[in-house]
């Protein structure tokens, strides 16, 4: 149940007497509500108002959750001074996985600065660089890698190379390569990248020639070994 945007903005203008924790059956605030519409200045109000910045739906989203959702980094950043938590326990909807599967690096980038877990693992979506990679998200992936994500870390045994392999786009794969991804990583089902790459596509390609390049290295370093023994 939500409510009229048109009535929030109305009561963000009319707080005296106004119960600004109020929640309807499934636990949504007008915080919640604000957020997930991008209404910056009537989030400031409720909050300076008293607003709980980090109120729990019963579907366990918060305020945060919801504006990173929408891509609003205003309303993350104005959240997070107001004491909202950057990351909550695996259990609940993550703000940063969200920024990263929807691909709005701007709120990710407030939370990398606020302190978060790049690398915090969810059991049912895996790390924000894996859910990042399925979306083909190139600008998340590539503030993850720069703030730290560890580049082999998935969801379970699949790698974010696993991820970015069943896509047809090449420019996260390369990324991934770039930071030193595992080619020769295996799944649950033993499957590598390329494995699991379409047959004759682009992405394949890219997996087999840097196969290739890591061979002919390994052989020019062995043939360099021999040579000085």
């Amino acid at each position: 149940m939500t409510r009229d945007p048109g009535q929030i903005d109305h009561h963000c203008m009319k707080l005296q007497g106004y119960n600004v924790n109020a929640v309807t059956i499934d636990h949504v605030t007008p915080l919640h509500e604000a957020c997930l519409g991008d209404h910056v200045a009537c989030a400031r109000t409720l909050l300076e108002a008293g607003a709980n910045a980090n109120a729990i739906t019963i579907d366990g989203v918060t305020p945060l959750f919801n504006a990173c959702s929408q891509g609003s980094a205003s309303c993350a950043e104005l959240l997070l001074e107001y004491g909202a938590k950057a990351q909550l326990e695996s259990c609940f909807p993550s703000p940063t996985h969200e920024a990263a599967s929807k691909g709005h690096h701007e709120c990710l980038d407030i939370l990398i600065a606020w302190g978060i877990d790049v690398d915090q693992d969810i059991p049912h979506l895996g790390t924000p660089l894996y859910v990042a990679c399925m979306s083909q998200q190139f600008h998340c992936v590539w503030k993850l890698l720069y703030a730290g994500a560890d580049v082999h870390k998935g969801k379970y045994w699949d790698t974010p190379l696993h991820a970015a392999a069943q896509q047809p786009s090449t420019e996260v794969l390369n990324l991934l390569l770039e930071f030193g991804a595992d080619i020769h990583a295996k799944n649950t089902e033993l499957l590598r990248p390329v494995d699991l790459a379409t047959s004759n596509s682009a992405v394949e390609r890219v997996l087999l020639q840097h196969e290739e390049l890591l061979q002919a290295l390994f052989a020019n370093c062995a043939d360099s070994a021999s040579a000085t023994t």
